[in-house]
């Protein structure tokens, strides 16, 4: 959640140039004795979070089916595991913000809401832990988290150690309330503790999201994934200002994104209430492009079957989890037409072509493989990636035509180079 960089100053207990002295010699050791190295995030993580489709909702009283709570929580564990989004490899089950208590307890340790978490976190580990699956939690490296609960300024190394004492497997720590000087030392400080207690714990930054011009090149030393941009909404408009600023960035992106250190564009809103069938579609073609994580925010216990069938397709998530890890670029944009191209292993390639005008009818598209990007290798074994249906062993200079629906009709295409010469069949 990102929501302010509003920092509390009645925490300070060192005047400014004091502290920014401090800073600048913490971050410079940091930045030379500590690096994550967590062996963790080798293909983008896959999970559940709860933030975009719950939010901050509190009130167990009057809504206690979708209230943040251990029930919440169990419940969507309990889904991931029955329904196949575990064997697909969804494995994170993550609460986001207003899990805490209002104050820490008596030794300064985070504590969550007694009433809607009765049983304490660490049972709550437990219980996702029995059924296969890994336990995020969320806090802030500001004064307070974004909602206002208890952040972990002054107490990294506690919250650390209080995490890996609760068996959590997933850290996603926000920037609200911290001055954005603070963040090149608190960051650096937070991958460093959780190493400290010796518990694998991923590791998920919004650090770039709060400043301008992030070092990336240092952010992903210390962070295995890491937000950088606004938070996702329910709409169409939000997905795609998403998919526009990661195509724009594409080059300096994709240059720090490898295994164990990925750029994230946020949860997976498909089967929410806002995108098209086809935008549900775009958003996964997309995010299987950029090697973004895949994690979903949506309410498992009722989604639609459609959806379901988009996240746990098969030949999508191979695109997203290729073990090279690198993320995809934009090689083409116009007023109606982005296309965006992923290097996978072997030299296979990945092509998403996205129609992003309104138009009211479905457009043509012919594109040759060279115009895709993809002219490397004699000839290609093409296939439509969401049905894995052939299309055939085309040259560079073969044209592939597709039908695009307005306002996010997405063509995915993964490609394998052949030796020899193509063997062009209906295209």
């Amino acid at each position: 959640m990102i929501i302010s960089n509003t920092f509390d100053p009645c925490c300070l207990v060192v005047n400014d140039l004091k502290m920014n002295w401090l800073l600048l010699g913490l971050a410079a050791l940091s930045h030379m004795a500590v690096s994550l190295d967590n062996g963790l995030a080798r293909t983008p993580p896959m999970g559940w979070m709860a933030w975009e489709r719950f939010r901050c909702n509190v009130n167990c009283k009057d809504d206690p089916d979708n209230c943040i709570s251990e029930n919440l929580i169990k419940q969507m564990a309990d889904r991931m595991a029955a329904d196949g989004f575990k064997d697909a490899g969804y494995e994170y089950v993550s609460i986001d913000d207003c899990w805490f208590a209002s104050e820490r307890d008596s030794n300064g340790r985070l504590q969550p809401d007694s009433t809607r978490f009765p049983s304490g976190m660490k049972a709550l580990g437990d219980y996702i832990h029995k059924l296969g699956l890994k336990f995020g939690i969320y806090e802030d490296i500001g004064t307070k988290t974004c909602a206002g609960y208890p952040g972990s300024y002054n107490h990294i190394e506690l919250d650390a150690q209080t995490f890996a004492d609760w068996g959590v497997d997933m850290l996603k720590l926000d920037g609200c309330y911290a001055n954005a000087s603070y963040y090149a030392y608190g960051y650096p400080a937070m991958a460093k503790a959780l190493n400290k207690t010796g518990r694998p714990i991923m590791y998920s930054c919004s650090w770039p999201a709060y400043i301008s011009n992030p070092p990336y090149d240092v952010i992903a030393e210390h962070c295995n994934i890491w937000r950088n941009y606004g938070d996702i909404q329910d709409n169409w408009d939000s997905v795609s200002s998403i998919i526009n600023h990661y195509g724009d960035n594409a080059d300096k992106f994709a240059e720090v994104a490898a295994p164990g250190q990925f750029n994230d564009p946020d949860e997976l809103i498909i089967g929410d209430f806002g995108l098209t069938y086809d935008q549900w579609r775009a958003q996964m073609a997309l995010w299987a492009i950029f090697a973004a994580p895949l994690i979903m925010s949506v309410d498992l216990r009722n989604m639609d079957s459609e959806a379901a069938k988009i996240l746990l397709n098969k030949n999508v998530i191979a695109v997203n989890q290729d073990p090279l890890g690198k993320q995809g670029v934009r090689i083409y944009k116009d007023t109606s037409i982005q296309t965006f191209r992923r290097e996978l292993k072997d030299g296979n390639m990945a092509v998403a072509i996205l129609r992003t005008s309104k138009g009211p009818t479905p457009a043509r598209l012919d594109r040759s493989l060279k115009d895709l990007g993809l002219s490397a290798a004699v000839s290609y074994d093409c296939y439509e990636t969401f049905q894995g249906k052939f299309i055939g062993s085309l040259s560079p200079d073969d044209e592939v035509t597709v039908w695009l629906n307005p306002a996010g009709g997405t063509y995915l295409m993964t490609c394998h180079p052949n030796p020899k010469p193509n063997a062009r069949t209906n295209v």
